[in-house]
């Protein structure tokens, strides 16, 4: 099905990639209590069995996965261990994204160790596999921009190690406009921004992204269709949009994989990639992504290695990495 383009998933939540056994393990490790404590019964509680009516019910299912990091160490396991099956997923090269607050949040973590951990981890696993991961930060905007500012000072801890900074979690109800400053200082601090935008809201929410944040690239972006200025706009300035195929049907922002917009942005040559958003919680690989993006979207040969070459011009690497690396996969 794909070529030797390299395989890249760019938008993957590390908290959203946790093992069930690992989530098993910890629990009984650290006495957390589970609904179930075999993998066929705890698969309910933690991946979608039927679409979800939003976003944020979508999130619910986070829940057993952040209810284990009891500690740092369990930070740096799940993040150790998502290079490791990224590795498995035979990937050349993933971003790998993730909320510090939201991960301490449930044992009161302090946020700048989870950072540390989490550093640590993905650098380990990603010498260990030979496997180049890039670390984006999120700010998570369902906690306000007071405490996006605590979450932005905990990551800024590891400022050299973070590719790009990240807005996610409720768009609805905590637009763009309340974190552009700290946008701003994200910036200014020389990193880049992708940005969660036109999931659950309109066009507005994506044009506030790119002119109010700084983004280069958009999460979801599905409903950019609706405007036609800013499609044009997106492929005039190589803006990426990071499609998610399998976690937009279960949120029910699409009716169905065939109604979503990644084959007529491919058309309309916006650079539109293909990626896995939170597998665990999906329960699917990035090639299942691709299946289903050929089968069910109705993607050519031809739109997948161009989603492929997308997602490698899209990559927060420097081009000679991105030279090193298409070499590599010849």
């Amino acid at each position: 099905m794909l070529n030797n383009t390299p395989l890249i998933d760019l938008h993957r939540h590390l908290d959203g990639s946790v093992r069930l056994n690992t989530i098993i393990e910890l629990a009984q490790k650290y006495g957390i209590t589970l609904p179930a404590y075999t993998l066929d019964e705890l698969r309910p509680y933690v991946q979608i069995m039927e679409n979800q009516p939003g976003v944020m019910a979508f999130i619910e299912k986070f829940r057993y996965m952040t209810a284990i990091l009891a500690d740092e160490n369990c930070c740096y396991r799940i993040a150790y261990e998502c290079v490791e099956d990224l590795k498995q997923e035979e990937i050349d090269y993933a971003e790998l994204r993730f909320s510090p607050w939201f991960m301490a949040e449930a044992h009161q973590l302090n946020a700048s160790a989870v950072v540390e951990a989490v550093v640590h981890g993905v650098q380990d696993a990603s010498r260990e596999f030979r496997l180049p991961v890039g670390l984006i930060g999120i700010l998570s905007r369902t906690y306000g921009p007071e405490t996006a500012w605590k979450e932005l000072q905990a990551l800024k801890t590891r400022r050299d190690d973070l590719v790009a900074l990240d807005l996610a979690g409720d768009e609805i109800n905590f637009p763009g406009d309340l974190f552009v400053d700290h946008f701003k200082m994200a910036r200014d601090l020389g990193w880049n921004v992708t940005i969660h935008a036109g999931e659950s809201c309109g066009p507005e929410s994506i044009w506030q992204a790119i002119h109010g944040l700084g983004a280069q690239r958009i999460g979801h972006g599905i409903s950019a269709i609706q405007d036609r200025v800013l499609m044009d706009y997106l492929q005039k300035h190589a803006i990426g949009i990071e499609c998610n195929l399998t976690s937009n049907v279960q949120t029910s922002i699409v009716e169905d994989y065939a109604s979503h917009p990644l084959k007529q942005f491919l058309e309309e040559n916006i650079q539109a990639t293909i990626n896995t958003d939170d597998p665990g919680i999906s329960a699917v690989t990035i090639l299942d992504e691709y299946k289903f993006a050929e089968s069910l979207v109705g993607l050519t040969a031809e739109q997948l290695e161009q989603a492929q070459r997308n997602a490698l011009q899209q990559a927060f690497l420097s081009d000679a990495i991105k030279k090193e690396l298409l070499a590599r996969t010849k």
